[in-house]
């Protein structure tokens, strides 16, 4: 690339629980977008290319959003990438501006879903009977073979078919497995953004209803409504429009794909993404010339609370089969090593599947700015965003202020 990005500006809508509003998607868009073009200062005008992110809408729906902040002709790019959309935006802007191509992007994403259980896709299919019209039938396929295919929401299934796995090769305990979720809802108390605030203890997440052994509701995400955006500028943009105050680095970003080691140990651990983030971090830390040891903060894809633990491996945080010991001794929360999820992650914040990256971006920028008010996690300097989606595409972006 031919130069840094930086974010100068950060929006989102408080994420809600699907059909509690009547709110369409460009009005969620244009709150978001309109919030984070205010706070880097800046007019639509001064855009010059959008990929707009969603998974739930109908085609060129990117067009119909950003015509709320303006009609001033700009490309507008419709971009899916599952669960991993809103940091596919989030690149996509980076890359423009990097490359020297732009001065001025915006990334936007957001979501309307429906109530219930997210399916295999991004459009709600099952790959069970019939999955094999699923984009994703090749990865249920490896968790049928080895676990069977039950009569539980599917995406529930693998990942809580991974945490299985993860239990019995490694003596993770479902406790450890619970204290993700309380430690996320209890981030989120503080988050005035999140779909849900209320704080729970480890034995109240246990006791929640099972919706695939050993996961429980409280350790899984929930389907949202809402949106998030970030515009990306040159430091040229910065320096002409005197952003330096606002402007945080995007000091290293990396998107990898599903290579033959996601399925052919035949594990639901490979499959759900854990090779893919490996192999972006390392990219990420490579070309940022930091390592994991000089984060500070990090928002991470936490569909379920094996996710995040898996997470936890797969960036470097401790060795495979260690991260249930991480989350038991506090390391990944205020006063630990790390803040991982301050936002209250996907669990407790909500996940509207396009906005998602972008949602994280926002918190990981408000924190390295120190404006994150009671979230705040002190003396943040680097900060790392993790993204994932099935099917399969992880992203990876280290910031730095």
């Amino acid at each position: 690339m031919a130069g840094t990005a930086y974010v100068i500006g950060v929006g989102m809508t408080r994420f809600e629980k699907p059909e509690t509003t009547d709110r369409p998607y460009w009005d969620l868009a244009r709150e978001a977008g309109g919030a984070a073009l205010a706070d880097a200062g800046i007019g639509y005008d001064a855009v010059e290319q959008v990929p707009a992110g969603f998974c739930h809408l109908p085609s060129t729906a990117g067009q119909r959003a950003v015509y709320e902040l303006g009609l001033t002709g700009v490309p507008v790019y419709n971009v899916n990438n599952n669960c991993a959309t809103g940091a596919t935006a989030l690149m996509l802007a980076r890359q423009f501006v990097a490359s020297g191509l732009n001065d001025c992007a915006l990334a936007l994403g957001f979501e309307k879903m429906k109530r219930g259980a997210l399916g295999a896709g991004a459009d709600g299919g099952a790959a069970g009977a019939g999955g094999a019209a699923s984009p994703v039938a090749r990865h249920y396929g490896v968790m049928a073979a080895a676990h069977g295919f039950e009569r539980t929401p599917p995406t529930a299934q693998i990942f809580g078919n991974a945490a299985r796995e993860h239990m019995a090769r490694y003596g993770t305990t479902a406790e450890q497995l619970a204290m993700v979720g309380a430690k996320n809802h209890r981030h989120s108390a503080h988050n005035p953004y999140a779909q849900f605030r209320d704080v729970y203890t480890v034995e109240e997440v246990l006791a929640a209803r099972t919706i695939h052994r050993p996961l429980t509701k409280l350790q899984c995400s929930p389907t949202s409504d809402g949106a998030a955006a970030a515009v990306i500028a040159s430091e040229r943009f910065v320096r002409a429009h005197g952003l330096a105050d606002r402007a945080v680095e995007i000091a290293a970003q990396a998107m990898t794909t599903d290579t033959e080691e996601s399925f052919a140990s035949g594990s639901c651990i490979d499959v759900v993404g854990a090779p893919m983030t490996r192999a972006a971090a390392r990219q990420v830390y490579a070309a940022g010339g930091l390592g994991i040891e000089d984060v500070d903060v990090i928002e991470l894809h936490d569909c379920f609370s094996v996710n995040e633990l898996l997470t936890y491996e797969a960036l470097g945080m401790c060795a495979a089969g260690e991260s249930g010991k991480l989350i038991a001794d506090g390391a990944t929360t205020y006063g630990g090593r790390w803040v991982v999820n301050p936002s209250g992650g996907l669990i407790s914040k909500g996940h509207p599947l396009g906005a998602t990256g972008l949602a994280q971006t926002a918190e990981l920028v408000w924190q390295l700015r120190g404006t994150a008010g009671a979230r705040q996690v002190p003396g943040a300097r680097v900060a790392l965003a993790h993204n994932i989606g099935l099917g399969g595409a992880a992203v990876v972006t280290l910031f730095r202020r």
